[in-house]
């Protein structure tokens, strides 16, 4: 597209399923390269849109619901919310995160699929799909599983292989069942709506082959679907969840969730314009979170229906055919909406060697990443971006996590800025030094740091943020090697004006930095800005070195960056050994134990116990001392749970406990009694309690 003609951006993000939290995988393919570019964007004055939003139709959520034995709707206002406070929390700065189960969506869907119906696209096809005679539904693709036919996969699913990776249709399982019976599905006749893709194929090549600048995993996959010939696709499915089918004749089916979810990124900037046009709070907006736009103009159209407008779409490539086939197809039949002008999808990226699996909870979740590092939130958008898998799967390692922290962050970027600020104030009472006579070193360096930003800017309008990260901290390592070159420390005796000199450099280094890191780093970039006492630039000034002013007083130095310790990383690679032992096949179950006689049992007294106070025992990971009510008395036990229960977790709990076993010191505590505990084949132990509340002392026979 010629960048000349570009008055706007609208910038989109894959909607995540609201089955779940967002891990490290959709962070580093989707969500920080697109909030990088968004920032950049605005850095530099561009009018940008960057919407995203929930994705609460399609199979996953219901599988969700009847997993957990609550309805679709308690799913996703559960995850909707977990997912943007995280978002939020984390510092991706989207104008608008939205939901589709919100009105604005399902009348743009509505009206989007009405149009196409209309105009005549859709074909109505009488197709055999699989039923499940006992669950009496038809079956989504997501409710078959079976032998995939190309790599023999047994866990494949009616639409995708993930382990091969192959796209599917539900009949081409070997051995189908349904998830939700067990058994094996039957055909049976039903009608759906197609979306000729194949009319729209010779339109769809050539928008294909007009973007040869895409990534090759990109135009490789896209021309691979094209050279086996596009085929029509169901944009309607036989389920109760979604948005309803607006036409006659479709009673019982909803919008296909391909159909409906990119159709997503348009309802999200109508609720954004259209809130933008409010004065006062819109109450039902309050279901979202909305930023970064400016409330005197606003009107959505021109985000999605002119050429002056450059629309990119940042994705996982899971998800490219739908946003390079079959949503352009939409948007062509349609007629008047903007293609997109790139789809950036990244590869996969795998943990500790591993495909990351919500299922087995292998993954690093952002919402407990945020709890367990808090005000680390750079730390990990540093690491993800350097290892971002642009061109092939990588891989994420908590040692590796650790180096980089250790290593660059804190020995590289943190160390230069710390040691600048500490000398400015060491030296000249935190006020900037004039810039004396300029030495030949002095312009070189000077003359370097105007190179960065043009460099910077080139990488990320290519998408190329691992590149464009290296070359950020490229900066800090040229201010580390001008401090240790002139080492003003020595110079400071014998030649006051030459550290006047080195130290205003150094401060324009600092400053730079805090300007070219932000779409990267922004909380660092913040900090940086608080420190330099210097307000925030555009990115048009980056590369000067007259950012801060001599005169200025800097606010004192505080360390950007911690070292990060062996006990935090070695409890995170511990959460996920223990995934790893609970996904592991389990070991043959123990036999049981020689019989007893009855009156061996009878002799044991269970009761029901309330514990009334927790507290853990010192020195010790695992014990916690229990104080609780047995209904004859009050007394304590200490009891190994403290791996898998908080102590404020449990007062009040009801457990079952033996009550006549006799009193044992453990770690100088006199514990009087046992609490009954399940543990599973990983070693995990949970209460072995009432269904109900129970008086307390209530004999267990």
């Amino acid at each position: 597209m010629d960048n000349s003609k570009i008055k706007r951006y609208t910038v989109t993000a894959a909607l995540p399923y609201t089955n779940g939290p967002v891990h490290i995988g959709h962070l580093a393919g989707v969500y920080i390269p697109a909030d990088i570019y968004a920032r950049y964007l605005r850095s530099n004055k561009r009018d940008v849109k960057f919407v995203c939003g929930s994705d609460e139709n399609g199979v996953p959520i219901t599988l969700k619901a009847k997993r957990e034995g609550i309805t679709p709707q308690e799913v996703v206002d559960k995850y909707h919310k977990i997912i943007g406070d995280s978002f939020k929390e984390f510092g991706v700065s989207f104008d608008i995160y939205h939901r589709t189960s919100s009105s604005t969506h399902h009348q743009t869907a509505a009206d989007f699929f009405e149009t196409l119906y209309d105009k005549g696209v859709f074909t109505e096809e009488v197709t055999e799909q699989y039923y499940d005679e006992t669950a009496k539904q038809f079956l989504a693709d997501r409710y078959i599983t079976g032998t995939c036919p190309n790599c023999g996969n047994e866990n494949a699913y009616g639409d995708q292989c993930e382990n091969c990776g192959s796209t599917l249709n539900a009949t081409d399982l070997i051995n189908p069942k349904s998830t939700l019976s067990g058994n094996k599905p039957i055909l049976k006749e039903t009608k759906n709506w197609f979306l000729p893709l194949d009319k729209y194929e010779e339109r769809l090549r050539a928008y294909i082959e007009s973007h040869k600048e895409w990534r090759p995993n990109v135009y490789g996959q896209c021309q691979s679907w094209l050279n086996a010939g596009l085929q029509p696709r169901a944009m309607t499915r036989d389920l109760d969840w979604g948005i309803r089918v607006p036409v006659r004749g479709a009673e019982g089916k909803v919008l296909y969730v391909w159909f409906d979810a990119p159709i997503g990124y348009i309802s999200a900037t109508k609720e954004l314009c259209n809130y933008a046009k409010l004065d006062v709070w819109n109450p039902k907006a309050e279901e979202y979170y909305i930023n970064n736009y400016e409330s005197d103009k606003c009107g959505w159209e021109e985000y999605w229906k002119s050429d002056e407008t450059k629309l990119v779409h940042f994705i996982g490539k899971d998800n490219i055919v739908f946003h390079c086939i079959i949503f352009p197809a939409m948007l062509m039949a349609h007629g008047d909406y903007t293609l997109a002008d790139n789809v950036p999808a990244n590869e996969f990226l795998n943990l500790e060697g591993q495909k990351i699996s919500t299922s087995k909870n292998w993954a690093v979740w952002l919402n407990e990443y945020l709890r367990e590092f808090e005000g680390k939130q750079d730390v990990l958008r540093y690491v993800l971006t350097a290892t971002a898998p642009e061109t092939k799967d990588n891989d994420f390692t908590w040692k590796d996590f650790q180096a980089r922290n250790n290593n660059e962050l804190v020995a590289i970027l943190g160390n230069f800025v710390n040691r600048v600020t500490v000398l400015t104030h060491k030296y000249f009472n935190g006020i900037v030094p004039t810039l004396m006579q300029v030495t030949q070193q002095d312009q070189a360096v000077i003359d370097e740091l105007a190179t960065f930003p043009g460099k910077i800017s080139a990488s990320i309008e290519n998408y190329r943020f691992r590149e464009a990260l290296s070359e950020v901290m490229n900066v800090a390592r040229l201010g580390n090697k001008y401090l240790a070159e002139t080492e003003p420390w020595k110079l400071i005796k014998t030649d006051e004006d030459r550290v006047r000199t080195i130290l205003n450099i150094s401060l324009q280094i600092c400053a730079n930095l805090q300007l070219l890191i932000e779409p990267f780093m922004p909380f660092t970039s913040d900090k940086l800005m608080k420190m330099l006492n210097n307000g925030r630039q555009e990115w048009s000034e980056a590369g000067s070195s007259t950012l801060i002013k001599r005169g200025h007083t800097i606010n004192e130095a505080v360390l950007l960056f911690e070292k990060i310790e062996d006990a935090a990383i070695d409890f995170q690679i511990e959460k996920l050994n223990q995934s790893k032992t609970a996904n592991a096949v389990p070991a043959q179950a123990l036999l049981a134990k020689e019989n007893i006689q009855f009156d061996d049992f009878s002799k044991m007294d269970i009761r029901v116990a309330t514990i009334i106070a927790a507290e853990k025992v010192e020195k010790t990971k695992k014990l916690l001392k229990l104080t609780v009510n047995t209904g004859i008395d009050e007394r304590t036990v200490v009891s190994g749970i403290a791996e898998y229960y908080k102590p404020e977790d449990i007062v009040g709990k009801q457990v079952s406990m033996i009550v006549n076993l006799a009193p044992r010191e453990i770690k100088g505590i006199l514990s009087q009694g046992m609490i009954l505990m399940a543990e599973n084949s990983a070693g995990k132990l949970t209460f072995v309690a009432p269904a109900e509340q129970f008086t307390e002392g209530s004999v267990i026979r």
